[in-house]
């Protein structure tokens, strides 16, 4: 792994970007000072610093300090938890510039002004850090012509770092240099970027917009142009444009207007000051579209002025019409059978797109037809490979595949037959033809271009493979391109036992010596297989292995009990077989609790309910920083049934044990309100303040490195003589708790905050929290707490108002509120 030590970073810019790169620095504990211009409003007089903030932040350092305080606002947040805005240090360039030699890493993410940025170099280029990386944050200027700004001890260590919107939640940073950066500067800075940032890194040409704006937005436009062309509505073409066609929900419009408006025309308007018909045939597309120089002339710049190619008025979703100028309803769907359509394999779908009557056909083969075309025109000059396009589209615009991904998958040759008859008609969006490595040589030969040995460089003309880089060998399992080589976890490792629930195995060349869980039924939810596999797993481990480690390869970690699975059994043998069933649940957890060896869970997605009790009942929880951790039972009209009001009791008396005082029920409170809410904790680090996540236990960044991290959790635990835990009695709040309250549940009862319903399910979770009709203090077992669990979990699903839940939960996959 790379030496270079990142321990403090400098973000010159507290906009939009600036702000919230310094809010996901601060998420991954990299303190981080926030710089801006000096605050006009600021008093003249000295003031004393601000209190509480690090560094004394004066008043001349408003304008950061109000972007940091406005980070708390936002959603979705770019904080993991909103306190932590307050490890951000405020800065100004007139007082603070020699705070800049503090930094190992200066990130400058002003405004994309080329003037703005060369004249901000100027000022701080004698204060940043003889070994310091100096990285522009832009989205499309050259970092050439950025660097001829710095003094040439500088410029080896300048690059680009393009980071997309939102910072914490999009995986794409590119970083581009320019002739003069040292190569193993990139080098350091990929390595931070991959597993401290926890991002996913394409090297890009430094070219107008780079990759992935570059193809994007060319993509939008595209988009754009021939939703005119066949008169589709904005509804419409965003129905056949997101999950339907394999990107983001959004689809095109609605993500413009997530983007800003603004922010899309200034990219657009990049494209079109720095090329030309000579430099980019397709450049008679970069044309503003119409509608959005209207929207923008209105002041309508999306979501952020909530209006822009929509808006919402009460519930009501509007779409933008342009020739009446004025908002009209919107919510129109795309015709079924163009799903059906989008449904086949890949190479049915493009020819029956093509040959489709309807416009909405047309309309879709056009817009591929298109990303074909200009990927494969300008694979050469924005990027080294085409690897590098397609991650930078699965990354920054939530693809499910690149556009050469779909095109190999499709049939190489027969797509870039298609593609060249409409070109050669005048049916696609310029003249140029396909370039000759698409229809000879090695990529012909091949099928495509990614394969087992690289993917496809056009300038060398070779099949290249991913950087070695020493940071990639925490990536046991990298994500893959379609056709690329390189290990998959279902190919890999040795089998010892596996059910269709559930597969053990181990990687021998990696940590033999730990055995791996992974869940394989639907939504990894908790049924038959699944309990009965990790009962055995659990066995297994403890003849023969240092550890066990419950990782799968997707999606989520755990969705939950399975609830379809569950109801059989209770129509046949009513609440006596579903209390077997939970009593089994139950038994497997503590098993799991007090194995004799380790068992780590690596927490990846949703850990709901059941899941959520698996997770807590291991000895360590290894977390995705994006983890979503919460008891949620109540949505459905129960309450946790797999021991997880069990954790929450005793992990209150074992919290109350560490203070002077005797009272347990401010230690049940906020355990309480999550159970009783179905809080989720929306990052690792919120599921931490919620007490799903441990301060002991691990938050990775990457969400590759994860099976890594667990892996070695497990056997450094191994190794340091771990033992499970003792079984003890612990004292629990007792009937006075349990009466205070449903005091406070009867006045929001009252007040009407929760149904009659809530009321009920709520004292069945009090009931259980504070240990029945029994005194206060009085010392019970968790098998003691886990009884009352189920005789509360048999008792609801009795009542009809949770069927009617837990019915509308798996027709709709919505929570019926009654």
């Amino acid at each position: 792994m790379s030496r270079f030590n990142v321990r403090k970073v400098a973000v010159l810019g507290a906009g939009v970007m600036g702000a919230q790169i310094a809010a996901h620095l601060v998420n991954v504990k990299v303190p981080v000072i926030l710089f801006d211009l000096p605050d006009p409003k600021a008093p003249t007089l000295p003031a004393a610093p601000a209190l509480g903030r690090p560094g004394g932040a004066g008043p001349k350092s408003g304008i950061a300090l109000r972007a940091i305080e406005n980070l708390k606002k936002l959603k979705p947040s770019p904080l993991g938890v909103a306190e932590d805005a307050m490890l951000i240090e405020p800065a100004n360039y007139e007082e603070h510039l020699e705070r800049l030699r503090e930094c190992d890493l200066v990130i400058e993410a002003i405004a994309e002004r080329m003037d703005w940025k060369t004249d901000l170099y100027h000022k701080i280029a004698p204060f940043v850090a003889p070994h310091a990386i100096l990285a522009s944050n832009t989205s499309g200027l050259s970092i050439t012509r950025l660097s001829e700004a710095l003094p040439e001890s500088i410029r080896p260590r300048f690059c680009g770092i393009h980071f997309f919107n939102p910072p914490r939640y999009m995986q794409l940073v590119e970083l581009i240099a320019t002739p003069s950066t040292q190569a193993g500067i990139l080098d350091d800075l990929e390595a931070f970027v991959t597993t401290t940032l926890g991002k996913g890194v394409v090297r890009a040409k430094d070219t107008p917009n780079f990759i992935a704006n570059r193809i994007g937005i060319a993509g939008m436009l595209s988009t754009m142009k021939e939703a005119e062309n066949f008169g589709l509505s904005f509804d419409i073409v965003d129905d056949l444009t997101g999950k339907k066609l394999g990107r983001a929900s959004s689809g095109t419009f609605r993500t413009a207007d997530v983007v800003g408006l603004d922010t899309m025309a200034h990219v657009i308007k990049t494209l079109q000051d720095n090329l030309s018909l000579d430099t980019d045939p397709f450049y008679g597309s970069f044309g503003t579209p119409p509608v959005l120089a209207k929207l923008i002339e209105l002041g309508h710049l999306g979501q952020k002025t909530k209006a822009g190619f929509y808006k919402k008025v009460g519930r009501d979703v509007l779409r933008f019409d342009l020739a009446s100028g004025d908002y009209v309803p919107a919510g129109a769907k795309a015709d079924p059978v163009y799903e059906r359509m989008l449904k086949k394999p890949a190479a049915e779908r493009l020819k029956l797109l093509r040959n489709a009557e309807g416009p909405q056909g047309r309309f879709l083969w056009a817009i591929l037809r298109n990303s074909f075309h200009y990927a494969a025109i300008h694979l050469a000059s924005i990027a080294d490979t085409a690897r590098d396009v397609d991650q930078a589209m699965r990354w920054g615009f939530g693809m499910k595949q690149g556009p050469f991904e779909l095109w190999q998958e499709a049939g190489w040759l027969e797509v870039a037959r298609m593609v060249q008859e409409d070109i050669d008609a005048g049916r696609a969006l310029c003249k140029a033809p396909l370039p000759d490595w698409v229809f000879h040589g090695p990529v012909a030969e091949a099928g495509g271009v990614h394969t087992e040995a690289g993917s496809w460089n056009p300038s060398t003309g070779r099949f290249e493979p991913r950087r070695a880089l020493p940071v990639y060998r925490r990536q046991i399992f990298p994500e893959l391109l379609l056709g690329e080589g390189g290990p998959r976890p279902e190919r890999s490792g040795q089998t010892v036992f596996e059910n269709d629930g559930l597969r053990l195995w181990t990687l021998p060349e990696v940590a033999g010596d730990v055995l791996i869980a992974s869940l394989r039924s639907k939504m990894h939810t908790l049924g038959p297989d699944v309990i009965e596999g990790l009962a055995g797993a659990v066995e297994r481990a403890e003849a023969d292995y240092r550890g066990l480690v419950i990782w799968s390869p997707d999606e989520p970690f755990s969705a939950g009990a399975d609830l379809q699975a569950m109801l059989p059994g209770f129509l046949m043998g009513g609440v006596a077989a579903i209390d077997e069933a939970e009593a089994e649940l139950q038994r497997i957890m503590l098993r799991i609790r007090y194995a004799n060896v380790p068992v780590v869970a690596a927490v990846r997605g949703l850990a709901l309910g059941g899941g959520c009790e698996l997770a807590v009942h291991c000895a360590r929880r290894v977390a995705h920083m994006e983890s979503y951790i919460g008891l949620v039972e109540v949505g459905v009209g129960l309450i946790p049934g797999g021991g997880g009001l069990t954790y929450i009791a005793r992990r209150a008396a074992e919290n109350a044990r560490l203070s002077t005082g005797k009272d347990l029920l401010p230690f049940l409170s906020d355990g309480f309100t999550a159970a009783a809410m179905a809080k989720v904790g929306t990052s690792a680090l919120e599921s931490r303040k919620l007490g799903y996540l441990l301060e002991s236990d691990v938050v990775v960044a990457h969400r590759d490195e994860l099976l890594h991290v667990a892996l070695n959790e497990a056997r450094a635990m191994a190794e340091s003589g771990w033992r499970p835990p003792l079984k003890r009695l612990f004292p629990v709040a007792g009937r006075d708790a349990r009466a205070t309250i449903l005091g406070q549940l009867v006045n929001m009862r009252d007040g009407g905050f929760i149904s009659q319903h809530d009321f009920h399910i709520a004292d069945h979770i009090a009931t259980v929290l504070t240990g029945g009709d029994v005194d206060p203090g009085t010392l019970v077992s968790e098998e003691y707490l886990m009884t009352l669990e189920r005789r509360a979990f048999g008792a609801l699903l009795t009542h009809p108002k949770t069927q009617e839940r837990i019915m509308g939960m798996l027709s709709t996959g919505k929570p019926v509120r009654n």
